[in-house]
């Protein structure tokens, strides 16, 4: 028999025999034990066996082929070891750029009527927006703008490959693993989902929050800081849930593309996809910077994620510089002649950015 270690359900036997049937000791077949035996399993009963036995003494193969069949089908069937990594079946690793792909060239019409794109505004917030408010995107970025919001809107799907990839490569990449790791287990809070199931935690931003985790920890010049983030998720006392914090973060994001708030960068930068995938990572490293050296816990995530929506809204600009000086910074650190051990940057914090250092574009 087979061995393999990836858990999966196996389909009932006819007869409701267990799938772990093996064959004697002896190496003769399961169909040859006698009246009153058992397996090494102890999956063969009496009552079993007495029905392979005819009354007119006939053959076995001759009253009992369906029996015997079954048997074989069996004894051909993988033995499985629930809990442990598929050794038999790998799924092949996915790029952001792949995932991305996928959707640019998916159909998206089933889930493009239940996207919002923007905010409706009545009376006087809608004559301040137009006054004072940020510019339109443009034109020619629209349809950019709308495959995100498509994306958000996309639940997983078992039946989709790019989603299960997606999923596997996220684990392998952040735990170390060379092996495809269980659909549904206690294994995902290794990576900071809070169930057995990562598809509950995306609910409310869709195929998206797995798509920015991805570009997070794939993307090799953003691979130092997502290491960084990710080992101070599992500090003993200053820990949080790294894939749930992210997708919190999605949200955010979601929100300040949704609000206009971007609207100068992406027009600016001629792009939407690869300014939002900034914003994304440049609130996770304020996260980052305030979270460890302010000393905090979980119990403060909810007023650190309030205070990091204000600012992407209000000051989305101040969140892109920070993370492109921290980059610069941690590029410099790794040029020849200089220090071996990387320099912490943290002359912007989230209080800075609460207190209006930064605001403005530069000249």
């Amino acid at each position: 028999m087979k061995q393999t270690s990836a858990a999966r359900t196996l389909p009932a036997p006819k007869w409701g025999q267990s799938a772990n049937n093996k064959k004697n000791g002896a190496g003769e077949p399961a169909d040859k034990y006698q009246e009153g035996q058992v397996d090494e399993n102890g999956d063969v009963n009496t009552e079993m066996r007495k029905k392979i036995h005819c009354e007119d003494g006939q053959s076995e193969s001759e009253e009992n082929s369906d029996l015997a069949a079954a048997i074989a089908e069996w004894d051909e069937v993988e033995t499985v070891t629930p809990g442990a990594p598929n050794f038999s079946k790998q799924s092949q690793p996915l790029s952001f750029n792949e995932a991305l792909q996928y959707y640019q060239t998916k159909d998206l019409s089933d889930v493009r009527p239940l996207i919002k794109t923007s905010i409706e505004r009545r009376g006087f917030a809608a004559f301040k927006h137009f006054l004072f408010g940020p510019p339109k995107l443009h034109r020619e970025l629209l349809q950019e703008r709308d495959m995100i919001f498509c994306i958000a809107a996309s639940q997983f799907n078992n039946d989709e490959s790019v989603h299960v990839r997606t999923l596997q490569t996220m684990f392998k990449h952040m735990t170390g693993s060379k092996f495809d790791c269980k659909r549904y287990g206690d294994h995902w809070d290794q990576i900071g989902f809070q169930g057995t199931d990562p598809a509950t935690d995306l609910r409310s931003v869709g195929f998206l929050g797995l798509l920015h985790i991805l570009y997070f920890v794939k993307d090799p010049k953003l691979l130092s800081l997502a290491r960084d983030i990710y080992k101070l998720s599992l500090h003993e006392s200053q820990n949080f849930p790294f894939c749930l914090m992210g997708i919190n973060l999605t949200r955010i994001t979601l929100q300040a593309l949704r609000e206009d708030c971007i609207n100068k960068e992406c027009n600016k930068r001629r792009q939407v996809v690869a300014v939002v995938n900034d914003l994304y990572v440049g609130l996770y490293l304020m996260l980052y910077q305030k979270w460890k050296h302010q000393q905090m816990t979980i119990i403060n995530s909810g007023p650190v994620l309030n205070d990091l929506e204000h600012i992407a809204k209000t000051n989305p600009r101040h969140v892109l510089r920070n993370l492109e000086a921290y980059l610069q910074s941690a590029a410099t650190s790794k040029a020849p002649g200089s220090p071996k051990e990387k320099q912490e940057f943290t002359f912007s914090s989230l209080d800075e950015a609460k207190s209006g250092v930064g605001h403005g574009e530069p000249s």
